[in-house]
């Protein structure tokens, strides 16, 4: 009886009380235990602060907490989240909404962690090569660390350790340093325009990376430097862009002095003076300067595959590692299944033990949908949903219990149909009895979901309530739900008028044709001038090869009237001279880029506070209330807003600075005030810029109405969906749907009749509601004159498109080819096109 007195005490729920994380309003809440929970409501309404900035905060706090002194200050650790009460919460991991994008030493195997365990696999069983060439069957040697020895030769040699097969490691290719790729010199940029003289800076290097005196030696080597380029002979131009690095004896003319000089000095030509130049680069703006005159192409040493000779010598079942690697992840399983059966004696055991560390990892993968990728695929061209499932799989693969899982909007990125997988593995964490937190958008996720939490009404200030919480039923029944009759199918996403299939092309077409890329097909590509396109298909289709790696380097070479990419055959702009790519990385590489600097309204602030009265008798000017480098921005924080605590045995805390509490201005900026007329032109505001800096851009507005410039910057921010942003808020902290759109706000309002606007999944992290207003967003910019390209999972955003190009059918080398291109109808009406199902 006791024991089940016990069992019925066990709770059931998180309880929390008080929340005040940003904007929630001191809410109180109940999460269930042991069930998908979805956090919902339109952006910027408190979801995110609810479910990571409580519910995780709390749950991993406590959790490293427990651990030592020791552990602890080799860990990050988050501060207590703003909140009286909160119990009940389990450990808990997260997946944050926005991965990194990697760098160039990372691939899909190692951002899976998969190639640790080939990497050991091959140096445990591959069979290895002798010195002598022999090749010597799989041993136990290897892991016995003892010299294997040549059954033909007798000679003995010893393998090698996991780390001397790893291309970021001992096994690095030397040409590349394990990169795979070379930069070498494109001699196609160093003269770019043949009419001109080498006198006259035909020879673009010699120009902007300071070698002027090689036109002074090259003329002693017997080159006509004052005609037109073009018309050199062969040699001359072999000597200016190859001749040899020799010494030659010159007379330099001071023309400011009227005097000579004699000199000594060594021959740099085109070419080996954008290598020197390279090799001296120590800053980012030195390559930078380089980087033009250079291209990349596959290391001839290592043939791509990163790895020095030596790692790629031993082979198992008759392939490297690289040819392993350079499998698809569903080919990869299939033949790592096989792999024990061929191996000797004990060899076999241990790479029995070492495959199933591997099973787990593999199969989440399959489970989301990335079979189709390589594990040498560089993890720099993965998208955002790739990444996404990624960094899914990680946090998911060890069969846990009792964890509670937070997701950040993980259909990201998601085709409908790799929605499914996501789903699934959310059933797979609620059956070994974990707690999964869900904040999406999406209607197909939440309609899963055992209980919602909705977080509203508005944005900002005007959120941070709990509207309504219970079952998918009960949500769609509460009267002030925002995301009720999306779960319901009472509500849907207001359409735009499109275009007429008769209509389509009256304004032109955009036309491209491509050879093979990657695991793309060649394609012929039409898109209509002055129209809304969707680009559309399963992850790894080929759009954004199609879209950000072939048309846009294709319009921006064919404008600069440069040599258009290899694999690109021809393109007809048809009058396009502006591209635009409006994408969700983060803007600003640091906390001091605001919404008020990024939109140009701090500017203008500035100087009306300048000409105010008080300002003038203190001698201030504009540059005095800039918070980055002014006299007035705060002493103790330098303007930032925040200061680092440095505790001893822990990492360093950043804190919200105690004197200006986050504000970046010291206490005289709070004493220059303005008067403004607000909106009625009867009720003047005093502020100062501080307080006008943390206000929202909606209050902004109300409060500057009579500062048109200004204003109508505001507006512009507010139509955009944004006006719950503070003027104040650090660009990096914005979500990706925040930062696309800011990235908009100076494109609004002017003629866009030659401008083409690529956008990579626009609706990443918004609302259906906030939808609504993107494609509001567009249709300002299609009336503007602009022709608009999205690329896009999100079917409310594909209904509304005027023309659709599929991709697929379906990921990797099942893809790569144009499914569909027609309508919204045309593509329902489909049978190939898995979007079209869906649609």
């Amino acid at each position: 009886m006791a024991e089940k007195t016990r069992r019925r005490q066990i709770p059931d729920s998180i309880e929390v009380r008080g929340a005040r994380v940003h904007n929630l309003k001191d809410i109180d809440v109940s999460v269930p235990l042991n069930n998908f929970v979805g956090i919902a409501g339109v952006s910027g309404s408190g979801k995110s602060s609810l479910a990571l900035g409580v519910l995780y905060a709390e749950g991993s706090r406590r959790y490293l907490e427990a651990l030592s002194t020791y552990t602890r200050r080799r860990i990050t650790q988050s501060e207590r989240a703003d909140v009286d009460e909160v119990e009940h919460v389990p450990s808990a991991l997260a997946l944050h909404q926005r991965p990194a994008v990697p760098d160039i030493r990372s691939t899909f195997g190692t951002m899976t962690e998969l190639l640790n365990g080939l990497r050991l696999l091959y140096s445990r069983t591959g069979s290895y090569t002798c010195p002598n060439g022999h090749r010597v069957p799989p041993t136990m040697n290897v892991a016995l660390e003892r010299p294997i020895v040549c059954p033909q030769c007798h000679e003995q040699f010893y393998g090698r350790g996991a780390e001397e097969m790893a291309f970021n490691s001992d096994g690095a290719c030397p040409a590349c340093s394990g990169t795979g790729v070379q930069r070498v010199v494109d001699e196609s940029t160093l003269v770019p325009d043949e009419s001109l003289s080498i006198d006259d800076g035909a020879v673009a290097p010699w120009g902007t990376l300071m070698w002027s005196l090689m036109k002074d030696v090259v003329r002693q080597m017997g080159v006509r430097t004052d005609i037109p380029f073009r018309e050199l002979n062969a040699q001359e131009r072999e000597i200016v862009f190859h001749g040899p690095a020799e010494k030659h004896h010159i007379v330099v003319h001071n023309k400011g002095t009227d005097t000579a000089t004699e000199l000594d000095f060594t021959y740099y030509s085109a070419v080996r003076s954008v290598e020197n130049a390279l090799s001296r680069a120590t800053s980012e703006s030195a390559v930078k300067r380089v980087s033009r005159f250079l291209k990349e192409q596959t290391c001839p040493q290592c043939g791509g595959t990163r790895l020095c000779e030596a790692a790629r010598a031993p082979i198992i079942k008759g392939i490297n590692l690289p040819q392993a690697c350079a499998m698809t992840l569903d080919e990869f399983a299939v033949w790592l299944a096989d792999i024990p059966s061929v191996m000797p004696g004990g060899v076999a055991g241990m790479a029995t033990n070492i495959i199933d560390t591997m099973r787990e990892p593999i199969a989440r993968l399959q489970q989301l949908g990335l079979g189709y990728l390589s594990l040498d695929r560089p993890g720099a061209t993965l998208s955002t949903g790739e990444r996404q499932r990624v960094q899914l799989s990680r946090a998911v693969r060890n069969r846990t219990t009792g964890v509670l899982y937070v997701l950040d909007e993980p259909s990201i990125g998601l085709h409908p149909a790799n929605v499914d997988g996501l789903l699934g593995v959310i059933d797979d964490l609620l059956a070994d009895g974990n707690s999964v937190v869900v904040v999406d958008h999406d209607a197909r996720v939440l309609r899963q979901a055992d209980h919602i939490i909705e977080i509203g009404p508005g944005s900002g200030d005007a959120g941070g309530r709990v509207i309504a919480q219970g079952s998918v039923a009960q949500v769609a029944a509460t009267a002030e739900s925002r995301i009720g009759g999306f779960l319901d199918g009472s509500r849907s996403v207001h359409p735009r008028q499109r275009a007429s299939e008769r209509d389509m092309f009256t304004l032109g077409a955009i036309t491209m044709s491509t050879s093979p890329i990657h695991t793309v097909s060649s394609l012929d590509v039409r898109i209509p001038v002055g129209r809304l396109t969707a680009v559309t298909g399963v992850s790894g289709s080929g759009k954004t090869t199609m879209v950000l790696e072939s048309l846009i380097p294709a319009l921006e070479r064919h404008t600069a009237g440069q040599a258009l990419p290899e694999h690109v055959r021809g393109i007809d702009p048809a009058g396009i001279e502006q591209v635009h790519l409006i994408d969700s990385t983060p803007i600003g590489a640091n906390i001091r880029s605001t919404v008020a600097t990024y939109s140009g309204v701090l500017d203008p602030l500035r100087r009306a506070f300048a000409a105010t009265d008080t300002a003038r008798s203190r001698g201030l000017h504009a540059g005095d209330f800039s918070y980055n480098t002014g006299s007035l921005r705060c002493p103790t924080c330098d303007g930032t807003g925040t200061i680092s605590l440095d505790v001893q045995f822990l990492p360093d805390v950043e804190i919200t600075c105690p004197d200006c509490r986050g504000s970046r201005y010291g206490r005289d900026a709070w004493e220059i005030t303005r008067t403004f007329m607000g909106k009625d032109k009867q009720h003047p505001v005093t502020v100062s810029l501080p307080q006008l800096m943390a206000m929202t851009i909606d209050d902004a507005m109300g409060c500057l109405a009579s500062q048109r410039k200004i204003a109508a910057k505001l507006k512009t921010l507010h139509d955009l969906g944004i006006g719950y942003l503070t003027l104040g808020e650090a660009t990096p902290a914005l979500s990706g749907g925040e930062a696309q759109r800011l990235k908009l706000a100076g494109q609004i309002g002017k003629d866009q009749r030659h401008a083409l606007f690529v956008f990579d999944e626009p609706t990443i992290g918004l609302h259906p509601l906030d939808v609504e207003v993107l494609i509001g967003v567009l249709q300002n910019l299609l009336d503007c004159g602009a022709t608009i390209i999205v690329i896009e999972h999100d079917l409310d955003m594909i209904a509304n498109a005027d023309w659709i190009i599929d991709m697929g059918p379906g990921g990797g080398s099942y893809g790569g080819r144009i499914v569909c291109a027609g309508t919204a109808e045309q593509l329902a009406a489909t049978p190939a096109s898995v979007t079209g199902r869906y649609l």
